[in-house]
């Protein structure tokens, strides 16, 4: 008998164990990636972000509580399998506009954030003042900032014919073959729309990683070709929020429905994921989980079933964009993070 209690201890504390170890690889392996577009552009305030705000940021990002790491090298280290500290944060700014190179790179230099800028390159060759130039990139770049390839005209893409998808990567491929001496490795998706259709198009073209803009963490288990960034303007810039936001874990899922963020005659889609890991085991379940749809203002309706979570839309998708928000208390008043954006043409 004593024999047997023993031998139930012990398997009782291998398991317990190996949740809490399971927690804390996932913990370890999440990364958040920031996305800025303006800084100091009080004229539009959607994509800007006020200096003052950004100071406060960077002194967040500086206090001693995260690991700021260029972002390819992010995407490497999970593609690898290998543990990121926790709080692992990466920056990256869309649009190549001009206030990039007067306000927001002297700022992340003197603090030693590296960062990376998502540039469409039709933009950069018109020459407009308020982008940045060819030799600003250059300058930028030789000093260690990473750009990635943004199309060429900063199209909707999932509305583009896939030839016209291929060939906005291949002109913008060339340019940058021409101007820079090579090709980006990181895809940022124009207004973060992407479809099945338009994913496989960049996936072919060679690139390690595309990004959207819907919010959450990211791990190793997410789809590489469509990872989330937390966007930062104006309104959603604050001192708090940003806290809240790099200090965010990931919530590992898989089997998301639909499968393509593109929405067709199937509307309001079903929508589902199931979360992976031991999350239940060393936390209070999933029965704390909330989803927010963004065209309905309110909670959706969710139904669990084991791992599985149905968010019920009450309310077809508009035509446009719409943001899926998930989160999950964590431990030390952290949260988990999924989010996914989908769209629909007409």
């Amino acid at each position: 008998m004593s024999k047997n209690r023993d031998r139930y201890l012990t398997t009782l504390g291998l398991v317990l164990g190996l949740c809490l170890l399971s927690e804390s690889v996932i913990a370890a392996s999440s990364a958040v990636i920031l996305m800025y577009h303006r800084f100091g552009e009080s004229d539009y305030p959607s994509t800007n972000i006020r200096l003052q705000q950004l100071d406060q940021h960077i002194a967040e990002l500086s206090s001693g509580g995260y690991r700021v790491l260029p972002v390819s090298e992010i995407i490497k280290s999970l593609k690898r399998g290998d543990a990121l500290a926790d709080r692992t944060v990466g920056i990256t700014i869309d649009d190549a506009y001009l206030s990039i190179y007067t306000e927001a790179w002297p700022r992340l230099k003197a603090a030693n954030l590296p960062f990376t800028v998502f540039t469409s390159t039709a933009h950069v060759d018109h020459r407009s003042q308020r982008n940045l130039s060819w030799d600003q990139i250059r300058e930028m770049r030789a000093s260690g900032v990473e750009f990635g390839h943004h199309s060429v005209s900063h199209l909707h893409m999932p509305q583009a014919a896939l030839q016209d998808i291929k060939k906005e990567i291949t002109i913008a491929n060339n340019r940058f073959k021409r101007e820079l001496g090579t090709v980006p490795e990181l895809f940022a998706y124009p207004y973060g729309e992407t479809s099945s259709a338009t994913r496989q198009a960049v996936e072919d073209a060679g690139f390690i990683a595309a990004f959207g803009q819907h919010s959450g963490a990211m791990d190793a288990t997410g789809d590489f070709y469509y990872l989330p960034r937390f966007s930062l303007n104006e309104k959603f810039g604050g001192a708090d929020r940003f806290r809240l936001i790099v200090n965010a874990l990931s919530l590992p899922t898989r089997d998301l429905t639909p499968t393509d963020p593109l929405i067709g005659t199937d509307n309001p889609p079903a929508i589902g994921f199931t979360v992976t890991g031991n999350l239940g085991a060393v936390q209070k379940g999933l029965d704390r989980i909330s989803c927010f749809l963004s065209h309905e203002g309110q909670r959706a309706e969710i139904s669990l079933l084991g791992p599985r979570v149905e968010v019920r839309a009450r309310a077809a998708l508009p035509i446009g964009r719409t943001r899926l928000n998930c989160t999950l208390p964590a431990n030390d008043g952290r949260w988990r993070w999924f989010g996914h954006q989908f769209i629909r043409n007409k």
